[in-house]
């Protein structure tokens, strides 16, 4: 199944949408948001472009308009990405709504369909791996 998420400012317009391809049809927030953590890192260590744009802010890069500037091109270490997401979301550096209801728990359930609206908000600089 393919599963649209979009990032939005608080104000809610969208800044970009991530499409992320899921086995099952369902899963809890915290595998959703690992998924997409993994997805935004293959993504970025295949390619090794200039900037990141992912959820989380790399350790060692630049927070800049067209998203974190990596230094030299390295490769980004998934498993520390995933930690700092995940350690972000419970100290609400960013919130999750689902069809526009914001999801609190990790361990939370969510069903999932294509119509399905997911929405990451984020709220502070995020610093990780």
């Amino acid at each position: 199944m393919k599963i649209t998420i979009e990032d939005e400012n608080f104000a809610g317009r969208a800044l970009q949408q991530i499409l992320l391809e899921i086995e099952q049809d369902t899963c809890t927030l915290k595998e959703l948001i690992e998924k997409r953590v993994e997805a935004e890192v293959e993504k970025f260590n295949e390619l090794l472009p200039k900037y990141f744009t992912g959820l989380v802010q790399p350790n060692e890069s630049e927070a800049t308009l067209n998203g974190y500037l990596v230094g030299n091109r390295r490769k980004i270490d998934v498993e520390k990405q995933i930690f700092v997401a995940l350690a972000a979301f419970n100290k609400n550096g960013y919130f999750v709504l689902v069809d526009n209801e914001q999801v609190t728990e990790l361990d939370a359930i969510i069903e999932l369909h294509s119509e399905r609206k997911i929405s990451f908000i984020k709220l502070t600089p995020l610093v990780g791996g």
